[in-house]
Order: C-alpha cells, then structure tokens, then sequence
C-alpha cells in the first residue's frame, strides 16, 4: 500500500474538475492505454485578461494519476498562461503534500498534459504528445529527450529515479544501461566550470544589490499584472518580501514567489537566496 498523503486521497476520492469544456481553449492529451497512465487537459481562457477561467480533466490510471489532475486543474484556475507555464511537476507534487517517489511520474504527465494544452492553443496543432528523437525505452516508448527532461528538471542521479519520473527502464530493464549513460552526460552539462571564489558582499552591498535586482527584473513583471511586491527584511540569505496589489490575492502568489522572485534573486544576486512571504 503506497503511503499517500491525506490531501492525495482526499483528491483521488472527491476529483475537481472531472470532466470536458465545450469548444476549449486549449486541449493537452499524453500518455498511452498500454503503458497504464493517459490523461486529457482542457482549459478555458477569458476573452479580455487571457487568464484561465476553467480548467477540467479525463484521466485513466491509479490514485496518484487521478490526484496530480484535480490537484492541476485547481492550481491553474485564475492564472495566465505564463504563469501556468511555469508550473512544475514538483509543484503539483508539493501542492498534494507529496508522492510517493515511485508515483511522481504522475505530476510529470500532469505537467506535460498542460505544456502539450498551451502549445495546441498557441499553434492549434495537433494536442498529442508526438514523439521526438530516439526512443531509449521500447517498452513506454520514452525518448532520450524525455529523459534528459526530467534528469535537468528534478535533478535526478540514479536510474531508478528517472524510472519514478518516466517510467523508462521499467519493463524489461534492458536500456538501463542507457539510462545511466544519459545520466552521466546530462549531469556533466549542468555541473558548471569551476570558478574563483569571489569576495562576499557586505550587507549593505546586498541589500543594494536586492533592491536593484527587484526594480529591473523583478517589479515590471509583476506590474504588468496589476501586482507588485516590497522588500521587507534581510536575514542572512532569508529574504522577506510582502505582496502588493493583485499579487495579494493572487492564488499562484507562492509560485510567483519561487519562480520569480526567488529565480531572479539567485540568478543575480545569490544562489544561496531564500525567499518568504511576509506574514505580519
């Protein structure tokens, strides 16, 4: 018996969002029948903000599958779909409490559901997933591609890891072998060159830095939305920021502070950033 969290059953008993939309915006089909997980996305946009007004789901496979999509399906309501594109598979994962390791290729097709959902409303091509590249795993048909997806997305290093993810290697096992070869090169790739250790900032430096980083990158985004954010404290690498505007409201506000906020301040001030909400 997997160990699911309450919030997994909670949404495997009672689904959101089960489901078709009449004439959708946007439909996302993945998975196969054969392989045991299939799933379809569909999302309706309105018309003047070209957020997501309604968001439903068909699925067929186990409690984890069924979880990931009403989980999905409720994160993505009241969002663009910029914001949507920036969902992860960690965060459907997270939004459920967790999943067991070996059920966390079910937020991968939930994520690739709603990546294939948004391409098929930008170009209206074809909504199913075609695959690309060499096929590694003959017996789910998973591409090198799809695996060295999943390897950069959720820092994975071992082979049954990417099987948790994608299921590749777990039928006959014979392109494990392979597997830890895409492996090896992948993780050689992200490794960055070795570079000379640079001064640390004081803290005033920082706090400018911040504050800069905020105002050019960070601010006009949100703006853009009707939001915006103050930073508020400094401690250590903890930054602490409040949201303002639409963004005070806004359901995806923790993502915006992670995928947003926290990737900018990493990317030019410090890796070692961590961003929270003000809560006073």
């Amino acid at each position: 018996m997997w160990d699911y969290t309450n919030k997994v059953m909670d949404h495997f008993r009672n689904p959101r969002n089960v489901g078709t939309i009449e004439n959708p915006d946007g439909v996302g089909d993945v998975g196969s029948l054969a392989c045991g997980d299939a799933l379809r996305l569909m999302f309706k946009l309105d018309n003047e903000k070209k957020k997501i007004t309604d968001a439903k789901f068909q699925t067929f496979g186990c409690a984890s599958a069924i979880a990931s999509s009403s989980a999905l399906t409720e994160m993505i309501k009241g969002m663009t779909l910029e914001e949507a594109g920036n969902v992860t598979n960690q965060n459907i994962a997270d939004y459920l409490g967790g999943l067991p390791d070996q059920k966390m290729h079910c937020s991968v097709m939930g994520k690739e559901a709603l990546e294939v959902a948004i391409e098929n409303y930008h170009t209206g091509k074809c909504s199913k997933v075609i695959l690309e590249g060499e096929v590694i795993c003959k017996c789910f048909g998973v591409t090198r591609k799809e695996i060295e997806h999943v390897i950069q997305e959720n820092d994975l290093h071992e082979v049954d890891d990417v099987m948790n993810y994608c299921k590749a290697g777990g039928g006959c096992g014979g392109c494990k072998p392979d597997i830890a070869e895409i492996i090896t090169e992948v993780r050689a790739e992200m490794t960055p060159a070795t570079e000379a250790p640079q001064r640390k900032m004081t803290i005033v430096e920082k706090v400018r830095l911040i504050e800069e980083t905020i105002e050019r990158e960070i601010r006009p985004a949100l703006q853009k939305d009707g939001g915006d954010l103050d930073f508020v404290d400094l401690a250590g690498n903890k930054v602490v920021v409040s949201f303002r505007g639409m963004c005070a409201q806004c359901k995806s506000a923790q993502f915006t502070m992670k995928d947003v906020v926290e990737a900018k301040l990493r990317e030019f001030v410090s890796k070692d950033i961590i961003v929270e909400e003000d809560k006073a």
